[in-house]
């Protein structure tokens, strides 16, 4: 069921393996630095067809600037920023609650609400496009910033809450005896035992919906249009559009709106590999 590990192979295992490595993360990372390096280009090196080669001049600080000063895109990024934020702390707060009472209490329709919260899941984007988007239009939300939060918290909220349930079912429940013996209440006993033990979990969880939300690029072009209320995803459309054909400021574009989620996972990274290796070993 799981790959034999390495030292159990044959003598060519590890040596494979060490040879292999590089090669995968080159190949992996090959698209990104090449727009890396297309971002610090001269749009000349592109009408003279020099694609892959050393550029002409560096360019760096032309072409960020004129991404910055001469292009929607600083509000295509604060609207992202105010579009992943309330959802991240939306979704995480809500599927903290939820999974505290499907992880804690015991009652008939447990498993039927945590099926509901597990089946919301499995349902592709593209049935629900037509439904949501006539929704959105319906209470005055469709192309609002604020509409756009609502639907992604409510679609997170599952899959927050199915992680969330069971980490905290994974959590000693005497800890939560002792506290019911000793009379505090559930509120108390949700915020004061519960929730610090929590927090690798939480911040795991952060890190996947910022990184998720601030990608999507699906209902961001479904439920909003224009740059008073895109984020940076759909925006780039636009900013193609701008820049028709100036592949370096495209390259440029790409590389600004890529760098947020990346910044959060490195800033994160300790919490975030503690929340989901936590309780993978007793």
């Amino acid at each position: 069921m799981f790959p034999t590990p390495l030292d159990k192979r044959g003598p060519m295992a590890k040596p494979l393996y060490q040879a292999m490595l590089p090669l995968a993360l080159i190949a992996w990372l090959l698209p990104l630095l090449a727009v890396a390096v297309f971002s610090i280009k001269p749009g000349a090196d592109f009408t003279n067809a020099n694609y892959w080669g050393m550029p002409s001049s560096f360019d760096l600080l032309e072409n960020y600037g004129q991404v910055f000063f001469n292009s929607d895109m600083p509000r295509y990024l604060l609207n992202s920023f105010l579009i992943t934020i309330p959802t991240v702390i939306g979704a995480v707060a809500l599927s903290a609650m939820a999974g505290f009472a499907l992880g804690i209490y015991r009652f008939k329709a447990n498993i039927w609400l945590f099926f509901m919260f597990v089946a919301g899941n499995f349902v592709p984007f593209q049935i629900l496009m037509v439904p949501v988007r006539d929704l959105t239009l319906e209470m005055g939300l469709y192309n609002t910033k604020t509409g756009l939060v609502l639907f992604h918290i409510a679609f997170q909220t599952g899959f927050c809450t199915l992680f969330m349930r069971n980490f905290i079912r994974a959590l000693p429940f005497e800890l939560i005896e002792a506290a019911r013996v000793e009379g505090i209440s559930e509120v108390r006993i949700f915020w004061y035992v519960v929730l610090p033990l929590m927090k690798p979990a939480l911040a795991a969880l952060a890190v996947l919906i910022f990184t998720f939300i601030w990608n999507d690029y699906f209902w961001a072009v479904v439920l909003t249009q224009g740059p008073e209320s895109q984020p940076v995803t759909a925006g780039i459309t636009a900013f193609n559009s701008q820049f028709r054909a100036m592949y370096h400021l495209m390259s440029a574009g790409s590389i600004v709106a890529a760098l947020p989620p990346v910044a959060m996972f490195f800033l994160m990274q300790k919490h975030f590999i503690a929340g989901l290796t936590l309780g993978a070993v007793k």
